[in-house]
């Protein structure tokens, strides 16, 4: 906790990547359909949303946007995100998502605040679910989801890039699943750092609550990559680029494909995975791709 107080001063991450946030060229989606959250919450602000998003060339760019906070993942960030997220999430006009935050940490989990016994358990409830639903909505998204990391990501802030596709952070940020230290088990995060990470260090990291370096994520898995703090954007943008100049009918079946063998026994998953490469062959984006190649041009994608 001590070291989220003494960050809170730093400088906001808009400052170190201009243009990346609202303020750049980046086309604003429809005005007002991220949620807000329940009114009333405490330290809410009604007139700032917690998330901030723009789309631009098939890559829409989710920032959270309470850095004064450190991005925690109170119910009414949750539900932002959740919204831009979902937004059209079926249009062919989207092709990649980038999660990235305002300010020196990432996300620090979920705000404590809301986990106090003034609540009660069914607002408790509330707040777990969502952040249950928001995970895997990332995972079951029909477009690969990059988590952008320049920073502390603690907790559910873990939680979050562990569910991500793809994570590419700078060689600054740190991870952790500290709960155990306040008396509250990182049971959720848990979930997908155990999915992310070999046991034995996902469970260290819960038990002891220790954070890891961002080359330690790395090595473990945690992390696709790791760049210095200059080169984020551009590394991250370099990576959404090339997804998004792809067919996207093919890389969301390959995506959803992955997904759905990697619980299963061998034979099983080849038998999944053989039918969906008979399904991409006959999608129009697979004989073009094919066709293309044996003509030796460039393909022409539907979308």
């Amino acid at each position: 906790m001590a070291a989220l107080a003494a960050a809170a001063g730093l400088r906001a991450f808009e400052t170190k990547v201009p243009g990346w946030l609202p303020h750049g060229p980046w086309a604003p989606l429809a005005a007002g359909f991220c949620s807000r959250g329940p009114a009333g919450a405490e330290g809410a602000d009604p007139a700032r949303r917690p998330t901030s998003v723009r789309q631009r060339d098939g890559i829409r760019s989710i920032v959270l946007n309470d850095p004064k906070r450190r991005n925690a993942l109170s119910l009414a960030m949750l539900k932002s995100l959740q919204s831009d997220i979902l937004h059209e999430a079926e249009s062919k006009d989207l092709k990649v998502i980038i999660i990235s935050a305002e300010g020196p940490v990432f996300s620090s989990g979920h705000d404590l605040k809301e986990l106090t016994d003034g609540q009660g358990p069914e607002y408790h409830a509330a707040v777990f679910q969502t952040c249950s639903e928001v995970m895997m909505q990332i995972q079951s998204h029909p477009v690969p989801v990059i988590a952008m990391v320049n920073g502390l990501a603690t907790a559910a802030g873990c939680q979050l890039v562990a569910s991500c596709d793809i994570a590419v952070a700078s060689d600054k940020s740190s991870f952790a699943t500290p709960g155990v230290n306040i008396g509250l088990f990182c049971s959720t995060p848990g979930v997908a750092l155990g999915r992310a990470v070999p046991r034995k260090v996902a469970l260290e990291m819960l038990f002891t609550g220790e954070p890891i370096t961002a080359q330690e994520a790395l090595l473990h898995g945690l992390l696709s990559r790791v760049v210095p703090e200059e080169q984020l954007q551009e590394e991250t943008m370099r990576i959404a680029r090339k997804i998004a100049s792809l067919s996207r009918p093919v890389v969301s079946l390959g995506k959803a494909a992955f997904y759905k063998q990697l619980p299963q026994d061998l034979r099983t998953a080849y038998h999944l995975t053989s039918q969906t490469m008979v399904d991409n062959v006959a999608l129009q984006d697979g004989q073009e791709g094919i066709k293309a190649f044996i003509q030796k041009r460039k393909p022409t994608w539907s979308h």
